[in-house]
């Protein structure tokens, strides 16, 4: 009977040595080089790779030298890019696009379903690809807001903060009229042309102004000119009242030199440490972009969204590139991984319902200055999608902001020539 049972043991152990071993895909991911996102990946890549054996995720932070983007650049030339990563921002994005190097994502199984799970479906379309295909999977957005010391408003006599191009300039006149040594916007980037400072202010008020109208669309200027012209109107009549302050200043507006001011989410933490007497709802408040005297009282304003997502990257396996996107599907259908990432990291996921899904309420009932920009999420317009955005935006600058802000260019005319110069280089 022993010698039987040994038999019978010898020959299971061979038919499971015989048996083919169980296919595991290993994938992949860098982080962004930020020590709190690459907490958040390790700890979601723990958790993926303990509930299933298909797919092994591996999560490496990028090196940031000299800059993320080149060390992407660097490992895709060479054939050594992770199966995906993310950390990537839409002008980044449409170069890695225009070389081939990106899979389109929805083209996977399972794109829509992750959509709708997300609730994204109305912010993910100013990720749409020239093409009509989406290669980013966007995860977080910092909308940007403006601030307005209300406490200082409110002795100028004003209970709310302004919402017209001439409501600021009045607010600004009065201000300047009680005390000349206080400015109603101290910004130096305005006379310096570094090309991403654009962001934060022209194409801040211009996507306010346009209703979110593409400044540039694949190689076209889609811009609606009439709001382009506004907006440089509107900057121009804050640099003829000398409502402006443009030399280096520190802390302009915590210290109330200033009472307007943009402001991202990013910003409240470092107050808490260094100007915590500020109180939200008592010293400062929040409110979107200002908008032309015309614009419908009761429509949303749209406004920048300083944003980024997740790519996969084109010279991995397709099977690679499923068992990334497994993973992905895995971590952004469950809200509560997305209440984790807000958490860990303070980045506002991109849900459209991140102010009104119950499952973040404590964090924002514990942080109500975040909640305006999580309200703000759906009207956020991120970066156009071309890949000479930095050549695009100091020529706006060279030719548009800064002539304009120094008095050399008339609205029309900043417009005019910072038009043609930017056609120029979409037809190079």
């Amino acid at each position: 009977m022993k010698r039987f049972l040994a038999c019978v043991v010898a020959l299971g152990l061979a038919l499971v040595m015989a048996a083919p071993a169980q296919a595991v895909t290993e994938v992949t991911f860098w982080s962004a080089p930020n020590p709190p996102q690459e907490v958040f990946w390790r700890q979601m890549a723990e958790r993926f790779n303990a509930v299933q054996d298909d797919i092994r995720v591996t999560v490496r932070a990028m090196v940031e030298s000299p800059s993320s983007e080149a060390t992407i650049m660097t490992a895709l030339a060479g054939g050594t890019a992770p199966t995906g990563s993310e950390n990537i921002f839409i002008g980044f994005g449409s170069q890695l696009y225009e070389s081939g190097a990106l899979v389109p994502l929805d083209t996977l199984p399972g794109w829509e379903e992750l959509i709708k799970a997300r609730n994204m479906e109305q912010s993910i379309e100013a990720w749409r690809f020239p093409d009509g295909h989406f290669y980013i999977l966007p995860i977080y957005a910092n909308a940007m807001l403006f601030g307005w010391r209300i406490d200082i408003l409110q002795d100028l006599g004003y209970e709310e903060p302004p919402r017209t191009y001439s409501e600021v300039i009045e607010v600004g006149k009065r201000l300047r009229e009680r005390d000349r040594s206080m400015y109603l916007l101290a910004r130096q980037a305005l006379v310096q042309n570094a090309w991403w400072e654009r962001w934060f202010d022209y194409l801040l008020l211009y996507n306010a102004a346009s209703d979110g109208q593409p400044f540039i669309s694949g190689s076209e200027i889609t811009a609606d000119e009439e709001a382009a012209v506004k907006v440089f109107q509107f900057y121009k009549d804050l640099s003829d009242n000398q409502l402006l302050l443009t030399q280096a200043v520190t802390d302009p507006f915590p210290t109330g030199l200033s009472i307007w001011q943009e402001l991202g989410p990013w910003t409240f933490s470092d107050w808490a440490e260094r100007f915590p007497e500020l109180e939200y709802g008592v010293h400062f408040v929040l409110t979107p972009p200002p908008v032309p005297d015309d614009y419908p009282a009761d429509a949303p304003v749209k406004t920048f969204a300083d944003a980024k997502g997740l790519v996969i990257y084109a010279q991995s396996s397709p099977a690679e590139q499923q068992a990334l996107f497994e993973f992905i599907k895995w971590v952004f259908s469950d809200p509560a991984n997305d209440l984790l990432w807000l958490e860990v990291t303070g980045l506002p996921p991109v849900r459209d319902d991140l102010s009104v899904n119950p499952i973040f309420r404590t964090f924002f009932e514990e942080k109500p200055v975040l909640l305006p920009y999580a309200e703000a999420l759906p009207y956020a317009v991120p970066p156009f999608t071309n890949s000479r955005f930095a050549d695009i935006q100091t020529t706006l600058s060279d030719e548009g902001l800064l002539p304009l802000i120094a008095g050399r260019k008339s609205p029309e005319q900043a417009w005019r020539d910072a038009k043609a110069a930017i056609q120029a280089i979409l037809d190079r």
